[in-house]
């Protein structure tokens, strides 16, 4: 069910509400056309679905996949495992000597990220680091080709200095579920109470992520909106650029 933040005239409602059913039909269309390649992860989607827990859409999938099977990443840094999903998706198309590092703070779901490992053999492919990502990121020491963030959303800017030193020079930064479902371009005043903080990080993060002279970003309308940014040669890990 949709929820109308409050305040949100009946004009810009129906617009709204006419933009998410064409964004609806169109990602069915498009997901139609694409599979999850083994049963494993079928299963995993739809029980993951079923207790609403919020995994990579279909689309945004096909996207990552792309975006591995071009870069051929060696080393792939993961924040927010959640129950697995997306770093077994991940690792299906990974050559044979790349690895999946991924960090998770719930325990419920380290659990669970652990039984689905187990059970799409990919327990060799991917280390789980289980504790809060502020806290273990600074003790990361290996550069990766390849970082993906999807966690709590308004903690974003807080990952984001320690994800872009632990990223090698060209290395991919993705981020999931920027734009929000689309509130993000909505006023604070038109997002729920509860959002609001959550809505004004996110166009903070924004707004440094697409300023930072360390990066070149694109903001895409692909899945609840991906941020796709290449980190430029010539920086040092300290955020310093180095013009030998």
């Amino acid at each position: 069910m949709v929820r109308t933040p409050v305040g949100m005239t009946a004009q810009k409602r129906a617009v709204r509400n006419r933009c998410m059913i064409t964004d609806e039909r169109l990602a069915s269309f498009i997901n139609s056309f694409n599979t999850d390649y083994d049963d494993v992860i079928t299963s995993i989607r739809k029980e993951a679905e079923e207790n609403r827990v919020p995994i990579i859409r279909q689309e945004a999938g096909e996207f990552i996949k792309l975006l591995i099977l071009m870069n051929k990443p060696k080393k792939i840094l993961e924040i927010g495992t959640a129950v697995g999903f997306s770093a077994i998706f991940m690792s299906r198309f990974l050559d044979d000597d790349a690895h999946i590092t991924t960090i998770e703070n719930y325990p419920p779901r380290i659990a669970e990220a652990k039984k689905n490992f187990a059970r799409a053999g990919a327990e060799n492919r991917i280390t789980l680091m289980e504790g809060d990502a502020q806290e273990i990121l600074p003790g990361l020491d290996e550069q990766y080709d390849f970082v993906f963030m999807d966690a709590a959303k308004g903690q974003y800017g807080c990952f984001f200095s320690e994800a872009v030193r632990l990223l090698k020079p060209n290395g991919i930064l993705l981020c999931d579920n920027v734009l929000q479902d689309g509130d993000v371009l909505e006023s604070r005043f038109a997002v729920t109470r509860r959002n609001r903080t959550i809505h004004s990080r996110m166009r903070e993060y924004l707004h440094d992520l697409t300023h930072d002279p360390r990066l070149d970003t694109a903001i895409l309308n692909v899945g609840d909106g991906m941020s796709l940014s290449m980190k430029k040669s010539g920086w040092s890990d300290g955020g310093e650029k180095d013009d030998r």
